[in-house]
């Protein structure tokens, strides 16, 4: 039993092997979880109470059995850590009741994150070339060098709800996501990118579709395109020439194959950028994180935006870009107003500074299961959620 090191430059975890020698590795977190301080041998022979306790105390668990029995085991730490007792689970219900809607969503975050730290402490050692050298190990260099990128030569530890993070988004990236609105399968498919968000809820697409066009269709920003679906989108809709925007490398990468997919790289035109593209257009979309908080991790900047900064550059920097007569489209879900994170009089009050005035608001529930799981800790908030296509224009 050692503790494991880590350095801000290369961060490692060491342990001692079950001949006494000492060994290290590099430690990867994409999600920005360090490395544990005590990591422990596990293997076949360790239950799931003993590994459940482990865990809870934040110890890191070195996987040397059978990996198809490492997986039997993380979903046997999630029952655990998902049915609590029920004198805590009451306490815990008593305290939600009675918190104010911002502490209660600040709660369910840390139950949240306190859940992924447990069941971050199983981990999984890979070789140099990214293989797994366990019984029954399944191949996912091809899914890890994706997320990750090349192998570095050097032995790697990553935790074992991570590594099934990266297969599962690999998955989604080979299948792609269908977009009826984009045209005739087979080539109406997003395929999303690891830690870029998946265009799976379709009500501000719907937005898009059915808003009517301004009148001149010859060009249109896309701002902060992520997979690049609205860009895609508004050329299929008429829009001539599209340009996007996007600050974060995988999304570029991300938007970059979907456009190639589809057949647009003539039509839209992708920029690094934080925000606007140089020039002006009479069509600016803007689909924004809806979420004004601190993100947790590196792949949370797709739904939280602290201090709603993206949203209030997006306002301010509008009338800069914007043809006379032109408008801009945000699409934003109004959850942040019923978990008390943002009022309406706020957002209002951003748009009027900006020098903006509301042409009009076109409104849709949510479709998707949360929204009517009556057992989710944030479901109050979650029913009542509207997402909003709000057509601003420069004030007169």
């Amino acid at each position: 039993m050692t503790p494991a090191s880590a350095s801000d430059a290369a961060p490692t975890i060491a342990w001692t092997t079950s001949k006494g020698v000492a060994a290290s590795a590099s430690w990867h977190s994409e999600a920005g979880v360090s490395a544990p301080r005590r990591v422990e041998l596990a293997n076949d022979t360790l239950s799931a109470d003993s590994a459940y306790r482990l865990a809870c105390a934040g110890t890191g668990m070195l996987w040397r059995g059978d990996f198809q029995n490492a997986r039997q085991l993380l979903q046997a730490l999630a029952r655990r850590a998902d049915n609590k007792p029920a004198k805590a689970a009451a306490r815990a219900a008593e305290k939600a009741a009675a918190a104010s809607p911002p502490d209660r969503f600040n709660l369910h975050r840390q139950a949240q994150s306190q859940r992924a730290r447990t069941l971050g402490t199983l981990l999984i050692a890979l070789e140099p070339d990214y293989s797994i050298a366990l019984r029954r190990a399944p191949d996912w260099r091809v899914a890890i060098t994706e997320a990750w990128g090349a192998p570095t030569g050097e032995p790697t530890v990553a935790s074992l709800r991570e590594l099934l993070g990266v297969v599962g988004a690999h998955e989604w990236r080979k299948t792609g996501v269908e977009i009826p609105l984009l045209g005739e399968a087979p080539g109406n498919r997003i395929h999303p990118h690891y830690g870029v968000f998946s265009p799976i809820r379709g009500e501000y697409l719907d937005l898009v579709a059915q808003q009517p066009l301004p009148g001149d269709t010859s060009l249109a920003l896309d701002i902060g395109t992520g997979t690049g679906v609205l860009a895609a989108l508004l050329v299929r809709r008429g829009i001539k020439r599209v340009v996007a925007t996007e600050n974060a490398p995988r999304a570029q990468a991300c938007a970059k194959d979907n456009l190639q997919r589809l057949g647009l790289t003539k039509q839209v035109e992708l920029h690094s950028a934080d925000l606007f593209p140089p020039g002006r257009a009479p069509l600016i979309v803007c689909n924004p994180p809806w979420l004004p908080a601190r993100p947790a991790s590196p792949l949370e900047h797709a739904i939280y935006d602290e201090g709603s900064q993206m949203l209030r550059g997006f306002l301010a920097g509008l009338t800069d870009h914007l043809t006379p007569g032109g408008e801009a489209w945000l699409l934003l879900s109004d959850l942040a107003e019923h978990l008390g994170l943002r009022s309406r009089d706020e957002l209002l009050g951003w748009m009027a500074a900006a020098g903006l005035r509301v042409l009009g608001r076109s409104d849709v529930r949510p479709h998707h299961a949360k929204a009517q799981d009556a057992s989710d800790a944030l479901y109050a908030a979650r029913s009542a959620e509207v997402t909003s296509l709000w057509r601003l224009a420069a004030a007169e």
